[in-house]
């Protein structure tokens, strides 16, 4: 008999959550906010980023490398309308074809340099800057400073006269 009872109390705790879904979904229903609440039934539709304009014809200053600030050396780029990139990188002048394109990318093609002879340091710095503007793939406009971005390493460059 105590079997008895212990089954039908089991059938019986079963039976009466089976009977209850639909009051269980409601109160699931009740607890959602409304469309009103989430602001008015109106979806925000996120906007496209716009694409940014590579600043062509204007002359900028190196003024970090890698993230470290560069005071003791002078280093140029300038990239005109007929997409040649020209300036100088601490020793010698250089220019190349570059392409900026489409998503903020930047080509930089083979770059042609001078031959003037300097101390190892400015040599160094020179060969550091322009390794990093070959292999640029990236740029971005940000604070008004020029940021290009690649395989060997960042450049940050400030606008110049």
């Amino acid at each position: 008999m105590i079997r008895r009872l212990g089954l039908a109390a089991v059938l019986a705790g079963l039976a009466v959550p089976m009977l209850m879904p639909g009051e269980a979904a409601a109160q699931r229903r009740q607890q959602m906010p409304s469309r009103s609440e989430l602001g008015g039934g109106q979806t925000e539709i996120p906007q496209a980023q716009q694409e940014k304009t590579f600043p062509l014809g204007a002359s900028w200053s190196v003024v970090q490398l890698n993230g470290k600030p560069v005071y003791d050396r002078r280093a140029t780029l300038l990239i005109d309308k007929n997409l040649r990139g020209t300036g100088f990188g601490g020793c010698n002048t250089f220019s190349a074809s570059a392409y900026p394109l489409r998503q903020q990318a930047l080509a930089v093609g083979p770059i042609a340099l001078t031959k003037r002879s300097c101390d190892k340091g400015a040599l160094e710095f020179e060969r550091a800057f322009l390794t990093a503007l070959r292999a640029t793939r990236n740029w971005d406009l940000v604070n008004g400073r020029l940021v290009l971005k690649g395989a060997a390493g960042e450049l940050t460059l400030s606008r110049s006269l």
